[in-house]
């Protein structure tokens, strides 16, 4: 079985040597190359073929953007997955490199988990985990190495879409408290549960449209990143319905003006088109749980 093969492009040799240590640490008989900007990644793409690339932006000679327009011109690597790995978060760049072709996107800092949750998604959208799978000592994938922190394992299969929950028996007058994500939130029109690569959280829904949620969630680690796809699980509604929906992080910021902020406030866009789902979120809004005036980003 030939080898998967990485380049990672950074001009920042010590980013360059953490992500090959994530990279080795995770993925035993990986082939990694590696390239100093955007010009050397590009010599190197010509006379060879990658699995995935890992490149960073702002680079001398040539960005990786730059980088990224030139791979998706060639037949070559038209479908080549390329993770941008970069510090520029901000909506306008995301909007660039999307529209330029990327197939994800890590924020610097970045911790070794996102690393591993990313490059895992591309890989197994190109066909290509199996073959690191394969080549996995047992007690990696007997400790959950490459097993069950994929999104696919949570919207995989014929699982219902809106389903009842299991009734909740009323508090009795001595209760515990309610967990402390709940009880001491800001204030929104509804709860739920968000399910990210790196796990679940409890989050308040402060608006909803047909088009996205407005979260807002506890900080904690690793960081929620932008483009990381996610699952929300909407546990509201007269009939105590629950309704898992598919979709991504669009922008992630600090919900408080401090950068210590000890909440985060998400905007998630819905990817479903679900006839069910979109009428579930139809009767949500119509019946108030969401904010009625609420205009979805650009």
């Amino acid at each position: 079985m030939s080898k998967v093969s990485v380049l990672v492009v950074d001009d920042a040799t010590f980013i360059r040597d953490l992500v090959k240590k994530g990279l080795r640490d995770h993925f035993p008989g990986v082939q990694i190359e590696e390239a100093i900007n955007g010009r050397k990644a590009q010599q190197m793409l010509s006379r060879q073929v990658v699995d995935l690339i890992l490149c960073d932006w702002e680079m001398p000679e040539m960005s990786g953007l730059e980088l990224l327009t030139w791979c998706r011109e060639q037949d070559s690597l038209k479908t080549t997955p390329f993770i941008m790995v970069t510090s520029r978060g901000d909506k306008e760049n995301v909007v660039q490199a999307i529209q330029a072709g990327v197939s994800d996107y890590i924020g610097k800092p970045f911790s070794n988990e996102q690393l591993v949750t990313k490059v895992k998604k591309a890989l197994s959208r190109a066909g290509k985990l199996q073959a690191l799978v394969a080549s996995a000592p047992p007690k990696m994938l007997s400790s959950g190495g490459f097993a069950n922190d994929s999104l696919a394992a949570l919207t995989g299969g014929k699982a219902e879409v809106v389903k009842p929950s299991a009734p909740t028996p009323a508090p009795a007058a001595s209760a515990a408290p309610a967990p402390a994500a709940a009880s001491k939130a800001p204030a929104g029109r509804g709860q739920g549960q968000l399910r990210l690569p790196s796990g679940s959280t409890a989050c308040v829904i402060k608006a909803l449209s047909l088009k996205e949620a407005l979260l807002v969630v506890r900080r904690g680690e690793p960081l929620p990143q932008v483009l990381e796809s996610a699952v929300l699980d909407l546990e509201q509604g007269e009939a105590a319905e629950t309704a898992r929906l598919n979709g991504y992080l669009h922008a992630v910021a600090a919900f408080e003006p401090k950068p210590d902020s000890e909440w985060l406030q998400l905007t998630f866009r819905f990817v479903d088109r679900d006839p069910q789902k979109l009428d579930y979120l139809s009767r949500l809004i119509a019946r108030g749980t969401a904010q009625k005036h609420f205009s979805p980003g650009a």
